[in-house]
């Protein structure tokens, strides 16, 4: 795939959803960061279940670390991998307290040191959060990336170093939110919608259905 047609697909993805953003509800950086920890193979739907009823009782470290495990857990328990999300989640608001002052910190080597924050769940905080233009690449991202032609990789970090290099700057802010959501409704894992496909013309996945 060359410059001209990564430029019109995200283009177009511009045009249909001007502003993306995260589907993770969430009034703070820290409320942010506990919903991309529990987000890891979970669904956005899954977790805003579960943080619409825990952050009303708990949504800061030193609230959470005092809720423990065993009060976390009842909220999560429907999310996959719930009982290490929750350690990992009390382990976490214990250093930021212990660390940071309780603050998020907006750096990356600072946030990967935090269990349960790997780079895709830093990517997130950093871009969303704190504005800066890194690409976290999920399921839906890599499939995307991969099947459009748009950055190939068999690795999430190959296809996240493909990206960096390849989406122009101007979309590079809001790009892994649009190919997320293009993953999420268009370009659906098992039968994607290519005949509703806003870059159809400019994909070059060879199995395009109708």
């Amino acid at each position: 795939m060359n410059a001209t047609k990564r430029y019109q697909i995200f283009e177009r993805l511009r045009d249909s959803t001007p502003a993306p953003t995260t589907e993770l509800a969430y009034t703070s950086v820290f409320e942010l960061l506990i919903a991309v920890i529990l987000s890891a193979q979970a669904t956005d739907v899954s977790v805003n279940r579960a943080t619409r009823n825990l952050y009303p009782v708990a949504n800061t470290p030193d609230a959470l670390l005092t809720l423990g495990v065993a009060g976390i857990t009842p909220y999560i328990r429907h999310i996959g991998l719930y009982n290490a999300k929750a350690r990992n989640i009390v382990a976490t608001c214990r250093l930021l307290i212990e660390q940071h002052e309780g603050e998020v910190p907006c750096d990356r080597a600072a946030l990967e040191s935090l269990p349960g924050v790997g780079r895709k769940t830093a990517n997130v905080v950093l871009n969303t959060a704190f504005g800066e233009p890194t690409i976290a690449v999920d399921t839906h991202v890599f499939r995307v990336a991969n099947r459009t032609r748009l950055a190939s990789g068999t690795t999430v970090r190959q296809v996240e170093d493909r990206l960096v290099k390849v989406v122009p700057d101007e979309f590079k802010g809001d790009a892994h939110h649009w190919l997320i959501l293009h993953g999420r409704y268009v370009c659906t894992a098992r039968k994607p919608h290519c005949g509703a496909c806003a870059i159809e013309d400019l994909c070059e996945y060879p199995d395009k259905l109708e």
